[in-house]
C-alpha cells in the first residue's frame, strides 16, 4: 500500500506521524510520499517541500502568499499523480489541502481522506460543502463531530485524538528537568506563544507584559518556553527582557525523540501554563497542567472571525469537557492585566485548579484515553478507504 500524506503545520505533523506509525503496524511494507514535518519524516517520508511554507493562519495573513501557495498546490497535485498512491490523506490545513483535492479530483479518482473534521460547530458551518465530491471520508478528532459531517453527506469516523496516546514524563523526569535548568522549587510558568511566526510576533509582547505583571505579585516565578523549531530564533528575539529568567527549549539540531522527551519533562515540571489557543490545550490537559489561554490576531481577521463565531469558547478542553473552567482571553480581551490576574488565581491551590484537573480528566476520557491508540484507529480507516481492509 502506498499512502500520500499532506500536513501543513506542527499539529498536523504530529497527527501524520502517529497515523504513519499505525499504518506501519498494519502493513510493514507500506510506503509514504507527500508533504510533512520532522515527525512524519522520522516515520520514513521525505517532504516534497518544507512544511512550514504552509503554516499561515488568519484571513489577512494568507492573501500575500496566495501565489506561492497556488504554485505549491500544482506541484503537489503533479506529485500525487506521479506517485501511484492508493489513497491520499490530507491532514487539517483545509485552505491548502482542499484546493489540492479539488484540482486532483479533476485528474484522478484516487480515494481521499481528510484527517481532522473542520470545526463547523464553531464557525463557517458551510465549509462542509467545499468537501462534498472531493473528500471520500473524514476522520474526526472530537467525539461530537461525526454527526456534523454525516449531515452533509460525508462519511466520518471518530478516531480519537493522538494526545491520549502520547507518553507522559515521570515525576523523576520533572525533577531532573528542574535540576538541569536550575529551577529548584520555584513556581514554573510554561509559556507557549504559538508555532507560527505571526502568532509569536503578535503574542510575545502581550505574554511578556502579562508575565511582568505576574512577577510583580510572584517574584519567585520561573518561565519555561518550549519553542517550535520554525520559530525558535524568533522566540529568542521576542522574549529578551522577559521576567523569570526564561529557559527556552530549542529543538533545532536535536534528535526529535530527545526534543520531545525534554518538552514532556517541561510539561511535567510546570505549575501553570500561559498558552496560545489551539491543540496545545489538550497537551496541557493530558499532563494536568492548569492553564490560561490567550490569543489575538490582526484587526481585520479578528472582526471577520468574531462575526462568524458560533460558540462562547474556543478552548478545546472547555468544549470537550462541556465546562468553562479554563479562562481564555481572545481578541479585544487579550489584555496583560487580566491575563496576569487569571494566572495568579490558577497558580495558587484552590477551586480553580481543582476544577481544571477534573475537566482535564473528562477531556482525556472522551478523547479516547484507555482505548486503542488513535493512530492505529486512524490507520484502519485509511486502509479501509484504500481497499486494504484485510490488512486492518
Amino acid at each position: 500500500m502506498k499512502v500520500y500524506l499532506i500536513a501543513g503545520e506542527p499539529s498536523g505533523d504530529k497527527l501524520g506521524g502517529a497515523l504513519m506509525e499505525g499504518l506501519k503496524q498494519l502493513n510493514p511494507n507500506v510506503r509514504f510520499q507527500g508533504v510533512g514535518g520532522p515527525l512524519m519524516e522520522a516515520q520514513g517520508m521525505t517532504s516534497l517541500f518544507p512544511m512550514d511554507e504552509l503554516s499561515v493562519m488568519g484571513l489577512a495573513e494568507v492573501l500575500p502568499k496566495l501565489r506561492g501557495l497556488f504554485k505549491r498546490r500544482d506541484e503537489t497535485v503533479e506529485d500525487i499523480i506521479g506517485s501511484g498512491a492508493d489513497v491520499v490523506v490530507t491532514i487539517d490545513s483545509p485552505d491548502f489541502c482542499l484546493r489540492v483535492l479539488r484540482k486532483l479530483r479533476e485528474l484522478s479518482a484516487v480515494p481521499t481522506v481528510h484527517y481532522v473534521a473542520p470545526s463547523v460547530w464553531a464557525w463557517r458551518p458551510k465549509r462542509t460543502e467545499r468537501m462534498v465530491g472531493i473528500v471520500d471520508h473524514v476522520m474526526a478528532l472530537l467525539p461530537f463531530e461525526p454527526p456534523y459531517m454525516e449531515g452533509a453527506g460525508l462519511p466520518c469516523d471518530f478516531v480519537g485524538h493522538p494526545v491520549v496516546a502520547e507518553p507522559l514524563a515521570e515525576a523523576s523526569d520533572a525533577s531532573a528537568f528542574r535540576a538541569t535548568h536550575g529551577l529548584s522549587d520555584a513556581p514554573v510558568v510554561l509559556t507557549l506563544p504559538g508555532s507560527r511566526r505571526g502568532e509569536v510576533s503578535r503574542l510575545a509582547g502581550i505574554f511578556g507584559e502579562s508575565l511582568h505583571k505576574l512577577a510583580a505579585q510572584r517574584p519567585d516565578i520561573r518561565v519555561v518556553i518550549p519553542a517550535a523549531a520554525p520559530v525558535a530564533g524568533l522566540v529568542y528575539e521576542q522574549t529578551r527582557g522577559w521576567p523569570g529568567q526564561p529557559v527556552i527549549l530549542d529543538p533545532r539540531g536535536m534528535n526529535p525523540d530527545a526534543a520531545l522527551a525534554e518538552k514532556r519533562a517541561a510539561f511535567a515540571a510546570a505549575d501553570v501554563a500561559l498558552a496560545a489557543s489551539g491543540t496545545v490545550s489538550l497537551e496541557l490537559a493530558a499532563n494536568t497542567v492548569p492553564m490560561v489561554i490567550a490569543y489575538d490576531m490582526n484587526w481585520f481577521s479578528r472582526k471577520l472571525i468574531r462575526a462568524m463565531l458560533q460558540i462562547d469558547t474556543v478552548t478545546l478542553v472547555n468544549l470537550v469537557s462541556e465546562t468553562r473552567t479554563v479562562p481564555e482571553f481572545l481578541g479585544d480581551a487579550c489584555k496583560p492585566v487580566d491575563i496576569a490576574r487569571a494566572l495568579e488565581q490558577v497558580l495558587k491551590p484552590g477551586p480553580e485548579r481543582s476544577a481544571q484537573a477534573a475537566a482535564a480528566e473528562i477531556t482525556m476520557e472522551r478523547l479516547g484515553r484507555g482505548d486503542e491508540p488513535p493512530g492505529v484507529r486512524a490507520a484502519k480507516v485509511v486502509a479501509r478507504v484504500a481497499g486494504f481492509e484485510d490488512q486492518a
